[in-house]
């Protein structure tokens, strides 16, 4: 370059919540290409950041730019994925950086990491020969090179071991690639046997996998049906084109039974993604998905966000789920971004459950989604027998939880050598502790939220912030000595009113309390399918996805429990757990019973689960939405405002309601207090913006909030498309 040519200029998206973008300048011993990671300088500090433009128009002096500092040594973020980042933050209102930070969670992996020092047998012996060398020498014989800590496992020995015979030259020192290599699936051709429901489902699959172009299927087959089998058969396509594939799961680090069916179609383990990972895992993970050497991924929500090289394929297991939505930081429903993501790279996207959500079912009707039926169980199996239990005619009694039906059930269904589960979707002893004297209730002091008592770890715990502590004493109110008392039934109590009941059985309780990683959720399994365990306990966590042959009863305890509270999606919410909790039972030779208790017997769940008639179930469902006009047939989003300080809330709350537009096809409703009125001890109200499908939701926000000064002891979140409205 000469002296009088133009340096290079380049516009620089930061992973940062304010600002986001800056230009700079690049020297001339250097050339960047759109997406490369770059080390840049910002104030008085340095940050890494991507590339998002080149040769941006400028607004000050190019002689005032600031120059790039390195270009980093990882591949370049795909354009594909550079154009998600700004979709989903001109969609849910946040800023670019926001959602990029997601994109680079793990900041050591755009570093190569330094080779590991290995060690091999040469052709010495040791002067002296102990049992402990000649164990390392056998492991060994195959010439392979291997570091001292998987040597010392092989063969059962210390690394000083090894180390020794490093020093006597009988193993020599090598040099080995720094992370172990990212296995490669293999049976791309022979999978399971597929029924004819399955092959004509796993066709149109593999099909929309071969054509490269943007497709959306809605994969939706009765709990037992095999969906698994099918998908993989679209992520075998995929692979056979040389891309890679994405599944996402609501409970990957849970799934020990998915990971296990998908190393016996594929040969190999999946590349995992999810918070349970180390941070080496994570490392290695995240590059392999950049560099292409990871071919499969499962994970979490925040999986979608990896920089894949050439992603060919996603698939959203339980598309259904709640925890797809994600609330805090940057709110997006990881199943919707998944649509977003695969018509950005021009390849397709399956959405699998046997209880699709509305929203879904009502864009496969209408012909925007592909709608494949799998209307029948696996390998002869039937869909369980489901008995409503009337708790007004059969009450169970002052402090006890199971009626005497669900008992009568349980007792013939154990002495026929069988599993039993009852589910409760409650953590914890009680979901209440109040004083027996005045009535006093336990509060955490930092959310408008009752304290949950947790006997086994003894402590008092709230589920919204995390705050634990012990039972007082006294009562803080009335100062009367050990009145406090338990009230309503969680996991735990009903636990114990098992263990009384069926005192010679083998009862076990599985929450995410007790359930916490991917051994413990193996071993649950391990005890499942091999009988160690007769009667189980759970909650949700074992609602989804588990095949347990011998497990034909299932009681819920509490069946009218998320129908409380008003929600939008209560209903719907409701009908889909039960559903898929129902789904647990029968799933071999074995007739299946589900037994459920409910107060409310006429509610239109209950009928619809009890007749299994899910058309007439959702065809209700649809018309109450659309005569309300919501989601899908209108548009919500929120706005929710929260500080330490509640006179500046509600100051600012008043300003932003008395400059709130009006209009025929929106209304703003609020400021309301959000029904939890205060977590981690910040205030919160809400706004609730409603609108027809035609109108842009984010255009008539972005124009009210546009020059109002929020305190800077507030903070104003807006989440597009709500699913929590606590």
């Amino acid at each position: 370059m000469s002296e009088f040519s133009t340096p290079q200029r380049v516009r620089v998206l930061l992973p940062i919540s304010t600002g986001a973008s800056y230009d700079y300048s690049v020297p001339a011993d250097l050339h960047v290409e759109a997406g490369a990671f770059v080390r840049v300088p910002l104030g008085p500090r340095e940050v890494v950041g991507v590339v998002w433009m080149l040769d941006p128009t400028l607004t000050i002096d190019a002689s005032k730019l600031r120059g790039i500092l390195e270009i980093l040594p990882v591949q370049a973020l795909p354009v594909e994925a550079r154009n998600f980042v700004d979709w989903v933050a001109t969609y849910t209102m946040q800023s670019a950086g926001k959602v990029l930070r997601m994109c680079m969670s793990v900041p050591d992996a755009l570093y190569p990491k330094a080779r590991r020092k290995g060690f091999r047998l040469t052709n010495a012996l040791p002067d002296r020969m102990t049992p402990a060398r000649q164990r390392v020498i056998d492991a060994m014989e195959g010439g392979l090179a291997h570091t001292a800590q998987q040597i010392a496992e092989m063969a059962g020995v210390t690394t000083s071991v090894v180390k020794g015979l490093a020093e006597k030259s009988v193993l020599e020192a090598v040099a080995l690639p720094s992370e172990d290599p990212i296995p490669v699936p293999q049976h791309l051709s022979g999978g399971f046997e597929l029924s004819e429901d399955q092959k004509q489902a796993a066709a149109s699959l593999v099909e929309a996998a071969q054509s490269s172009k943007f497709s959306v299927s809605l994969l939706d087959g009765v709990t037992g049906s095999g969906k698994t089998e099918v998908y993989f058969e679209a992520i075998a396509a995929t692979l056979k084109a040389n891309r890679q594939a994405l599944v996402l799961l609501p409970e990957i680090a849970l799934s020990s039974q998915w990971l296990s069916r998908f190393e016996a179609r594929f040969g190999v383990k999946p590349v995992e993604w999810h918070s349970d990972l180390g941070q080496g895992e994570r490392r290695r993970n995240w590059r392999g998905v950049s560099e292409g050497r990871a071919k499969v991924v499962v994970g979490a929500r925040s999986a979608l966000f990896l920089p894949y090289s050439d992603l060919g394929l996603i698939i959203v297991d339980e598309e259904h789920e709640a925890s797809f939505k994600q609330d805090e930081g940057v709110p997006y429903n990881a199943r919707d971004m998944a649509v977003v993501r695969a018509q950005a790279g021009s390849f397709p996207v399956v959405l699998a459950s046997a209880t699709p959500a509305l929203e879904t079912l009502v864009n496969a009707k209408s012909g925007k989604y592909e709608h494949l039926k799998l209307p029948s169980r696996f390998g002869g199996a039937h869909l369980p027998e489901v008995q409503l239990i009337d708790l007004k005619d059969y009450r169970p009694g002052a402090q006890r939880w199971v009626s005497e039906p669900l008992i009568e059930e349980i007792t013939k269904t154990l002495a026929e050598g069988r599993q039993a589960m009852l589910f409760l979707n409650r953590r914890g002893y009680a979901p209440l502790t109040l004083c027996d004297a005045c009535g006093h209730r336990l509060q955490c002091p930092h959310c408008s939220a009752w304290l949950v008592e947790h006997r086994l770890s003894r402590r008092l715990q709230c589920h919204h912030c995390g705050f634990r502590t012990t039972i007082p004493k006294d009562c803080p109110e009335c100062e009367e000595e050990d009145s406090f008392k338990a009230c309503g039934p969680g996991i735990e109590r009903l636990t114990e009113e098992a263990g009384l009941l069926f005192p010679d059985a083998n009862v076990a309780m599985i929450a995410s309390d007790t359930m916490t990683g991917p051994k413990a959720a193996a071993d649950f399994v391990e005890n499942m399918i091999s009988g160690k365990i007769d009667l189980l306990v759970g909650t949700q966590i074992v609602a989804k996805g588990y095949h347990f042959p011998n497990l034909t009863l299932v009681g819920v305890v509490d069946a009218d429990l998320g129908l409380a509270g008003g929600d939008l999606r209560a209903s719907e919410r409701t009908y889909q757990l039960l559903s898929q909790v129902a789904g647990r039972a029968g799933r071999a030779g074995h007739a299946g019973r589900v037994l459920l208790q409910t107060h409310m017997p006429e509610h239109p769940v209950m009928q619809a689960l009890a007749s299994q008639d899910v058309d007439s179930f959702i065809e209700s469902e649809t018309n109450m939405r659309q005569n309300a006009a919501m989601p899908p047939f209108g548009r919500l989003a929120s706005v929710i405002l929260s500080s330490i300080d509640p006179e500046s809330l509600r100051n600012c709350a008043q300003t932003l309601a008395r400059k709130a537009p009006h209009g025929d096809n929106f209304m703003i409703m609020g400021p309301a207090p959000a029904p939890l009125s205060m977590i981690r001890g910040r205030h919160r109200v809400r706004f609730l913006i409603k609108c027809t499908k035609d109108q842009n939701i984010q255009s008539i926000i972005g124009k009210w909030i546009k020059g109002i000064k929020i305190p800077s002891n507030t903070r104003l979140q807006i989440d597009i498309d709500p699913y929590n409205f606590m």
